[in-house]
């Protein structure tokens, strides 16, 4: 059977010398949620301590398996909590300065969440945008506006770009971008954050922006006949958007 870490193509070295890096409990998380994730989400710390002694020879204390699971909100299913659509409550600590200062040319990336609705059906669209070439560097469409498509549009952002180190990553100060687990993985891989004042959109005006010229060229310029043609339509507009439109900045 090959070991974890040969699943992952980690090489041990590497995995402990990462470990030394801005948050020393990542690549320990990464690890958990791989156990985690293939037993179903049903293993507590226990369970997962002893599976990464048995089925990998990694020995991690209970006590430190748990504190890191309590600090990424990594939960068996059945412990959670009714109806929290995958909300992770923020860290009130986690909240930073707004580094851009509305100077938009410039070199780093905004990211925002926005709604896609039709008719009674409801999705979310989360975007990263390059600041400087204004290109889409990623995107997630998910049926909940919760943490896992604000992650998952990072990690896909991260897993494109080579040189992240001192990489400004604005956003608004919604609860995702508060969650721990989106500080550890900016800062783990050298990505400063930035966040608007509360209340003040105008403070990521290029993201919102953005998402209103998507729903004004798909909502509006379309005989759309059902909510699953409109998410379509948006996929290919958000195509047609990096391969093909003509942009236009203001000088």
């Amino acid at each position: 059977m090959k070991s974890l870490l040969e699943v992952l193509e980690i090489s041990r070295s590497s995995y402990y010398k990462y470990r030394n890096k801005i948050d020393k409990d990542y690549s320990d998380y990464i690890l958990i949620k791989e156990v985690f994730d293939n037993n179903k989400k049903v293993y507590g710390y226990r369970r997962i301590s002893d599976a990464l002694l048995e089925q990998y020879g990694l020995i991690m204390n209970r006590k430190k398996t748990a504190r890191i699971m309590r600090k990424y909100g990594i939960k068996a299913e059945y412990l959670k909590r009714n109806k929290q659509c995958g909300q992770r409550k923020y860290v009130e600590e986690n909240r930073r300065e707004d580094l851009l200062q509305r100077h938009f040319k410039q070199k780093g990336w905004v990211t925002d969440i926005t709604y896609l609705i039709w008719g009674n059906k409801r999705a979310y669209l989360s975007t990263i945008l390059d600041l400087e070439t204004r290109d889409i560097v990623s995107y997630k469409i998910n049926k909940y506006n919760n943490n896992k498509v604000v992650m998952d549009t990072l990690k896909e952002a991260i897993s494109k770009t080579k040189d992240l180190n001192g990489l400004i990553l604005h956003s608004d100060q919604g609860y995702q971008y508060l969650s721990t687990e989106y500080k550890i993985v900016c800062e783990s891989n050298g990505i400063l954050i930035s966040m608007s004042r509360k209340g003040t959109p105008l403070d990521n005006a290029v993201i919102e922006s953005f998402h209103s010229i998507l729903k004004k060229e798909t909502l509006y310029n379309n005989n759309i006949k059902n909510f699953e043609e409109y998410i379509q339509l948006v996929i290919d507009w958000l195509y047609f958007y990096n391969t093909t439109r003509i942009r236009q900045t203001k000088k």
